[in-house]
């Protein structure tokens, strides 16, 4: 009987950590003491979950008082987002915190997948640079590596120079519907269906985001433009 209830208390223990996830990092703008759990709500139109933080209090990008931090899937700027409300938890008018552009499915990428990059815009550099082990954990429902779909994704496409001072050459062993490329500022900069070889010669010099969408599914990645 001990077993069986040991068994089921574990399984009642995994089921809750694949909900929810935990994040402790930033201490200069979030307090070092603060432990900020997210929590399912829900899964977006690409598969994806979103997880959202309850009310907390203390200095956060927002108004005194009570506000709520969310983590999604972002449909329009390709990457997973770490936002801040406005202080009444609607998210109508949120702040950047942390965006990260690898595409995992369904779970947003841990602290190793990808880089969790910080909006200095918002937090000043108060966070100290981009999410790394050493400065903050985030745990609980995140993917450490792509799943099987996302990784032959990932492999299917590849683009090169990166970075580039002009031309980007294109090679996919898929059908490619379209490409797009995207600013820091969630501003489209160029949209194609041409797949093979891109003229980046008028953009400014910079990092930016470029995505892949295809009949298997969307890949996005980070390209630098020299």
């Amino acid at each position: 009987m001990k077993k069986i209830i040991a068994i089921f208390l574990l399984f009642v223990a995994l089921h809750s950590n694949a909900q929810t996830i935990t994040f402790n990092g930033c201490p200069n703008l979030f307090s070092a003491s603060n432990t900020f759990t997210f929590t399912n709500t829900g899964v977006d139109g690409t598969g994806r979950n979103i997880y959202v933080t309850t009310p907390v209090t203390g200095d956060q990008p927002c108004p005194a008082g009570a506000c709520e931090f969310k983590i999604f899937w972002s449909q329009t700027n390709s990457r997973w987002e770490f936002i801040a409300d406005s202080g009444n938890g609607d998210f109508v008018n949120p702040d950047l915190i942390y965006s990260n552009t690898a595409a995992s499915t369904p779970n947003p990428p841990s602290l190793s997948l990808g880089t969790w990059v910080e909006n200095s815009a918002v937090t000043s550099n108060e966070c100290g640079g981009n999410l790394t082990g050493a400065n903050a954990t985030l745990t609980g429902a995140v993917q450490n590596v792509l799943s099987k779909d996302d990784f032959e994704l990932e492999k299917a496409i590849t683009f090169y120079p990166n970075p580039t001072n002009a031309i980007l050459n294109v090679k996919s062993t898929i059908a490619i519907n379209q490409i797009s490329i995207w600013n820091l500022q969630g501003q489209n900069v160029l949209l194609t269906k041409e797949n093979s070889e891109l003229d980046l010669s008028n953009l400014q010099s910079g990092v930016y985001i470029v995505k892949f969408i295809t009949e298997k599914g969307i890949k996005v990645a980070n390209l630098i433009k020299s």
